[in-house]
């Protein structure tokens, strides 16, 4: 299950149905079945009402196989572990969660953040399809975030098993993916394979 006070190195599918190959359900059993440390359901474009239905059911799946749904924007009383963009931060009275995380985009927002929550993601780090025409931030930059804060900083954003290495030798406490997870033929491999490119096993 996620623990953000282990900080052990985490790989973290983050879900876009838009992106998906096949059937978006049957795709999440199989990546939850592979055992991720969280499955993080963004699909904030759907209206409030069906992410939550939507949500109920992505968390039954996860719990079917021991993994922990971090829930994105949106929350109810089910709600274990979740996740806000930058503008919603603060908001809300979100002490019953285990865990908050927060999304940055610079290093004033991080460091302004850090202390209100229990991880950050900080991206986006390499070029990637779903920030089409912007540039990565790049290692430096994550660096920099990783040595300013003192919570988890999980790197998002064109990460590969090519570069999940270098991500952690910067102080990343871990790896968002989206696509990979979203596109690839068999999430397993693909989990295994970031997980030795990472020295995880």
């Amino acid at each position: 299950m996620f623990n953000v006070a282990e900080r052990n190195f985490k790989i973290i599918c983050v879900t876009n149905r838009q992106l998906c190959r096949g059937d978006f359900l049957v795709r999440l059993h199989k990546i939850a079945a592979a055992r991720p440390d969280a499955v993080m359901l963004r699909e904030k474009d759907l209206p409030v009402a069906d992410y939550l239905a939507l949500a109920g059911r992505v968390q039954q799946i996860c719990r079917t196989y021991g993994v922990s749904c971090i829930w994105h924007t949106y929350f109810n009383e089910e709600t274990e572990f979740l996740h806000l963009p930058l503008e919603f931060w603060q908001q809300y009275n979100l002490t019953p969660l285990r865990a908050l995380g927060v999304s940055c985009h610079s290093l004033a927002e991080a460091v302004r953040t850090a202390g209100s929550c229990n991880y950050l993601t900080a991206g986006h780090i390499f070029a990637t399809d779903c920030k089409q025409g912007l540039p990565g931030r790049g290692l430096d930059w994550l660096r920099l975030i990783c040595n300013a804060v003192d919570v988890p900083v999980y790197a998002i954003g064109g990460i590969t098993a090519a570069n999940i290495k270098q991500v952690k030798a910067v102080g990343a406490g871990g790896v968002c993916l989206m696509s990979g997870f979203m596109t690839c033929a068999e999430p397993a491999l693909l989990l295994n394979e970031l997980k030795n490119a990472a020295g995880l096993v």
